[in-house]
């Protein structure tokens, strides 16, 4: 069985990190890690606006072809104040190693209240999945299915 706790390559791109907090889980039983909204000032958001991408100020490197990072939002924005992701969900491939940034969107009804994002807030999460890159044989015709 595959590591199911590697250690990955972390980069600290914005060093405003390191007063608002390490990417880590903050419970023992956290499926992800948050990430800062890496600003340099507050950002407000209007309902059904074009999606705006938001600096992560970290970059990881995971270098496995059988690992993917999974950029989704905090579900506490989206439920209580509408903040989504504006690609419903980011995927983050192993060989990439620049930025993460975060493509928010407020989904809210137009005319409802805007959303302020202001610098440090936590807004999104970084969960971590192994994948299976099977091989494929190209058939005309599928052999019988198990039931």
């Amino acid at each position: 069985m595959r590591d199911l706790c590697p250690q990955l390559e972390l980069k600290i791109l914005d060093p405003r990190l390191n007063d608002w907090g390490l990417p880590r889980y903050q419970t023992a039983m956290s499926a992800g890690i948050d990430l800062h909204a890496c600003i340099d000032a507050p950002l407000t958001l209007e309902p059904q606006a074009p999606a705006v991408l938001i600096p992560s100020g970290i970059a990881v490197l995971m270098n496995d072809p059988h690992l993917v990072a999974f950029l989704l939002a905090r579900s506490g924005l989206g439920h209580k104040k509408g903040l989504v992701l504006g690609q419903a969900v980011g995927t983050i491939d192993a060989d990439y190693a620049a930025q993460i940034f975060i493509s928010a969107w407020l989904r809210t009804p137009p005319g409802s209240e805007p959303l302020t994002i202001e610098p440090g807030d936590r807004i999104a999460q970084l969960v971590f999945l192994p994948i299976v890159r099977p091989d494929f044989a190209v058939v005309d015709e599928f052999g019988s299915v198990t039931e």
